[in-house]
């Protein structure tokens, strides 16, 4: 989505500032007994992987692109997390961010397209949640998205079929894009990638889950979509390399936890959620031999959100690879050249497979959708 207005942030220091000096809460010594890196060593690694996603926040290109997902991560951040300094100042900074987002996206635009109501109804739930309120645009995107159809919304109906096979990819020549079942490009003749099951299964999940958190309703509910699980169950291993949607399965299978967990509010009980919790537990050692610091961070936070703690084997595996892979300028992962996405977002599932969480009991706040993924 475009911004209206370019996006101003404070200065780095000035949100830093009171959270510079080393906080009294953090513990010294190793983590565990043997282990290579310190409390302090963590605590540092975090507090130089949020600076990191604040700079690249506070680029008026990366805000225009991607500014909804930065909020959801200050925020979510700042709302589970068990260190009073990271809750703080990402509570800050996404305070901070919220304000330039509510100044770029006053308004929707006037034909919008579904893709743009998702996300101004992404924008505007994170923008409340950080409490900084604009109660004119609610309504207006509920207007909107009724215009839409579950297709639409989801690039498949979940009430009515199965997770398709035939929805393509924009055009990587001309980036024009195409309507569902259509093999070569209607703009330049190009042949056209489809998106394998698991990706669209990943984007159903995100959308219905931030329409019902949100309050409207985004083609479908979370519980429509859960329901769609047993069709990928069970779950494959990435066969030596012969699985080529293995990576692409495994942040369904993370997103079903972050949706069912409402993103690190609750933990989860492993009986509720067998195949998920085998799966995470038997491959996180996968994504360490993999060298991706990105999917290891997402296995370790919602494997902590099952109850694994630091005195598990894999945890404590995951969260040395991780600690090893955070580079000079504070981040992990590599991105495209001119894109930010993949550098900020391995640097989120790196704070949050390093952090500790400050859960509010076990329970979901979808009971149904927990029923339905049960089924199968």
């Amino acid at each position: 989505m475009g911004a209206s207005g370019p996006a101003r942030g404070r200065c780095l220091p000035t949100l830093l500032s009171a959270g510079d000096a080393r906080p009294r809460a953090i513990r010294s010594g190793p983590l565990w007994p043997g282990a290579r890196h310190t409390h302090e060593d963590r605590a540092r690694a975090i507090r130089r992987g949020l600076a990191f996603i604040y700079r690249l926040a506070t680029a008026e290109k990366n805000f225009a692109a991607y500014g909804d997902d930065f909020l959801w991560c200050f925020y979510t951040l700042s709302a589970t997390t068990a260190d009073p300094w990271l809750k703080r100042t990402a509570w800050r900074m996404g305070q901070e961010r919220a304000r330039q987002w509510r100044n770029d996206y006053r308004r929707l635009p006037a034909r919008p397209s579904a893709d743009d109501v998702t996300a101004w109804a992404f924008g505007d739930h994170a923008a409340d949640c950080l409490n900084v309120r604009d109660a004119r645009l609610k309504p207006a995107v509920a207007r909107a998205a009724r215009k839409f159809r579950a297709v639409d919304f989801l690039y498949f109906d979940p009430v009515r079929e199965r997770i398709p096979r035939d929805v393509p990819d924009a055009c990587a020549r001309c980036e024009t894009p195409n309507r569902r079942g259509r093999a070569r490009c209607r703009g330049c003749g190009g042949k056209l990638r489809m998106f394998n099951r698991y990706e669209v299964m990943i984007d159903a999940l995100v959308t219905t889950y931030s329409g019902e958190r949100y309050g409207v309703r985004l083609g479908a509910n979370l519980a429509d979509v859960t329901a769609q699980l047993a069709a990928l169950r069970p779950y494959r291993g990435p066969r030596a390399g012969a699985h080529r949607g293995y990576l692409d399965l495994a942040y369904v299978v993370t997103h079903v936890v972050y949706a069912l967990n409402d993103y690190g509010r609750y933990r989860l009980r492993p009986a509720w959620l067998p195949h998920e919790f085998a799966f995470l537990k038997s491959h996180l050692r996968q994504s360490i031999a993999d060298n991706d610091p990105e999917t290891t961070g997402e296995f370790l936070d919602t494997l902590k959100a099952f109850g694994l703690t630091q005195a598990d084997p894999t945890i404590r595996a995951g969260m040395q690879f991780v600690l090893s892979r955070q580079r000079p300028d504070g981040s992990w992962g590599e991105g495209e050249e001119g894109d930010c996405y993949t550098p900020y977002h391995a640097t989120w599932t790196a704070i949050g497979g390093l952090m500790d969480y400050a859960y509010r009991g076990e329970r979901t706040c979808f009971p149904h959708a927990l029923r339905r993924a049960q089924r199968g």
